[in-house]
């Protein structure tokens, strides 16, 4: 009996063609954010490299391609809806993380429906190599930040102690005594470790070795950059003692950029010397190829028709995406009436008030619709309490409250304590939840309240924040939202104690009066 072996025709490559570019206009708000972190964020800026490298493996496997082309599968069918769901969410929520991965999704679903699990292992890993182009989210950035710079500073210290230099580490300002060094966000190694995690990857790929030793490979990226840029501190402090403070800028500069990158290459290049003479030995060039890759075997004895049912319904699901994701993202948002900030009382019991601006690059980079900043001052120390609360109509186009834990430290303030709790406020029935952060920026220190004001709810956590946006947008059509944040300098004549009675004894204040202009 003859088989009923059918091989992919043009029209099969047509609907293919059809439904990645579908894929690619229904996801085109998270890759359009993808490109914009490309080009503002250094640490990103290798992104633009990581889907060439992608296509270069699959040309790559061209051949083997085309020879394990197998019947359609319909999982693919639900991987495509997946995606779907992921895209529908990531848009509603600004959590363009979501929209970038399902966009990943999508191209694993269009694999299978066009070529069987076969195909779908040849592409698996050009298309998973995609995931190296995705930014983080803002918010974990920055925290991520944070935790390098202080593992940065430490070790830049014990670096400079091996000198028999004399150093003091405060948070994250090295102090020489003549010099203080303060080991700010360019100074994580952030900018150094996406790219060089990236490198790992493609290097443990074309390493002829075996799997743990090119695990090894890639997981080393994470400590070789953390002790590399740890080094360039500490050397920076070991100049500025020797030769002076002009030191820092130009060398701390020069070498924060691909001085420091290709030498965390040269070290991975040295592991993988390394793993060469400690095995069976071989030429270092010889080791390094693009893996032989064969096509996977197909059973010649299944049903070969190629039926175009499912690239029929995987476009289908991929248009309905596209019309589906526009309708809800583009429909008229209730967007309750409240107050405008410059009605905001200049003087709260007793508290007089100073307003000032933001600069309008800064109002227009945050994106937001309304906001207040005012100094006020307390009537009987006359200690000074700044309010900063900033109001969006509308979170769906990416535009959100900036975390302070993103904009403190690029103010140049070092978060040296971070706790939530919960204080008490006359005017709500159930305790205020806050992030309480002390900051410190050249021996001077401030304490912060914040939360977000979501459609009535004050909440701490951003990560609940983000679930009740995404459960609001779709229930309620809401996504209006805002941060407030009060922020008190810790001066030298009082304790905590007195910075935190002030806060508090201030938000109680102003607590009845914000309802007005952040509608529940």
């Amino acid at each position: 009996m003859q088989n009923n072996i059918l091989k992919p025709n043009g029209l099969h490559f047509l609907l293919l063609g059809i439904s990645l570019l579908f894929s690619l206009v229904a996801f085109s708000g998270g890759l359009a954010n993808q490109y914009g972190r490309w080009m503002g964020q250094e640490e990103y800026s290798h992104g633009f490299l990581i889907p060439l490298i992608s296509l270069w493996m699959l040309w790559d496997r061209r051949d083997a391609l085309m020879s394990s082309i197998d019947r359609p599968s319909w999982v693919g069918i639900p991987v495509i809806l997946l995606s779907a769901f992921m895209l529908l969410v990531g848009e509603l929520s600004a959590i363009f993380i979501l929209v970038q991965t399902g966009f990943i999704v999508s191209l694993i679903g269009i694999a299978l429906v066009f070529g069987g699990m076969p195909v779908l292992r040849l592409t698996l890993l050009p298309i998973l190599f995609l995931l190296f182009a995705i930014p983080m989210p803002y918010f974990l950035d920055s925290i991520l930040s944070w935790r390098l710079q202080l593992i940065s500073s430490e070790l830049g210290v014990f670096f400079i102690r091996i000198f028999s230099i004399p150093v003091f580490l405060e948070g994250n300002v090295i102090d020489l005594g003549s010099y203080k060094l303060q080991v700010v966000d360019a100074c994580s190694g952030l900018r150094y470790l996406y790219p060089l995690t990236s490198l790992g990857f493609l290097v443990a790929y074309l390493y002829k070795a075996p799997l743990w030793q090119r695990a090894i490979i890639f997981l080393s990226t994470i400590p070789i950059t953390i002790l590399m840029n740890s080094f360039r501190i500490g050397m920076v402090g070991v100049l500025v003692e020797y030769w002076g403070g002009g030191m820092a800028d130009g060398l701390l500069h020069y070498f924060e950029g691909w001085v420091i990158f290709m030498a965390c290459a040269a070290i991975l290049c040295g592991e993988v010397w390394l793993f060469i003479r400690l095995g069976k030995g071989g030429d270092f060039f010889e080791l390094f190829d693009l893996p032989e890759v064969k096509a996977v075997a197909v059973d010649n004895n299944a049903d070969k028709s190629r039926s175009l049912a499912p690239a029929v319904i995987s476009l289908t699901c991929l248009v309905a995406a596209v019309i589906f994701t526009i309708n809800v993202t583009d429909r008229v948002e209730n967007t309750p009436d409240r107050f405008r900030f410059v009605s905001f009382p200049a003087e709260v019991d007793g508290w007089p008030s100073r307003k000032s601006y933001l600069e309008n690059n800064v109002e227009t980079a945050l994106g937001l619709d309304d906001y207040i900043l005012a100094d006020y001052r307390s009537p009987a120390l006359n200690r000074p309490v700044n309010l900063y609360v900033a109001y969006y109509a509308s979170q769906r186009k990416g535009v959100s409250p900036h975390s302070p834990r993103v904009c403190i430290p690029g103010g140049g303030w070092l978060i040296t304590e971070f706790d939530r709790i919960e204080i008490d406020v006359a005017s709500e029935k159930e305790p205020l939840p806050v992030n309480r952060v002390i900051i410190e920026r050249n021996g001077a220190r401030q304490l912060v309240y914040y939360w977000f004001d979501q459609r009535g709810r004050k909440i701490s956590n951003e990560y609940i924040m983000k679930w009740h946006l995404v459960k609001d947008a779709i229930f309620m059509n809401r996504t209006d939202g805002s941060l407030v944040r009060v922020t008190t300098p810790i001066l030298g004549d009082e304790d905590m104690a007195a910075a935190e009675d002030r806060l508090k004894s201030f938000i109680n204040i102003i607590s009845p009066s914000l309802p007005n202009y952040l509608p529940s």
